[in-house]
């Protein structure tokens, strides 16, 4: 699996293009600014077969509505989260930002859902940050979403959000390999084992 980050938008969330056998893959938490996302699906020569969503703050769901048009390819969501979905555009509103409304889900996601994709991903259900956030896996690769970040992690003082599931889902993710690569929301990629040693949180 080849990861093709993108950052984009006025909080820099990073938008991530996972394109496995073929050129088969998925969009991850496209927040904004479509054109430049469908001008690298076109460069790396991607097919993109899914779109998938972390979680579903406006910063990263700003692009899906664009994109379902473009592309036509059905949208992942976890369904607690599908009342921040639908609000997104309100929710950026409040930052003075404005999204598209997003179509609506088209998937559901749940813990231990396997994802072919030409990826062969699976789900984990890391509530906290809010309360239908996933991460995807594949032994060696994380998506985090705004779960874990290098040095720090998510914010849980958002509506929706709970600080105690937050600090069980990073328990949950410390089980998985020190090696594994993260891809967080924002920021640096990191790895598990790092985090672990230097994470002030995760000590």
């Amino acid at each position: 699996m080849k990861v093709y980050p993108i950052t984009v938008g006025p909080l820099q969330e990073n938008t991530y293009l996972l394109v496995g056998e073929e050129g088969r893959g998925a969009i991850v938490d496209p927040g904004d600014e479509p054109e430049r996302i469908l001008a690298e699906v076109q460069r790396v020569g991607m097919r993109p077969e899914a779109i998938l969503l972390t979680h579903a703050h406006f910063d990263h769901v700003g692009a899906v509505g664009p994109l379902v048009e473009a592309l036509g390819i059905p949208v992942y969501l976890h369904p607690a989260d599908l009342p921040l979905y639908q609000s997104a555009p309100q929710a950026a509103g409040r930052w003075g930002l404005w999204v598209p409304s997003p179509p609506e889900p088209t998937e559901p996601l749940y813990e231990g859902q396997y994802l072919d994709l030409g990826l062969g991903l699976e789900v984990l259900f890391l509530p906290g940050h809010a309360p239908g956030h996933v991460g995807f896996y594949k032994p060696g690769h994380l998506v985090s979403g705004d779960v874990l970040f290098r040095g720090s992690i998510g914010r849980y003082d958002l509506p929706g959000a709970d600080p105690q599931a937050l600090f069980s889902s990073l328990q949950k993710l410390l089980q998985l390999p020190p090696d594994t690569v993260v891809y967080p929301g924002h920021g640096p990629l990191t790895t598990l084992g790092e985090e672990r040693a230097h994470n002030p949180y995760l000590g």
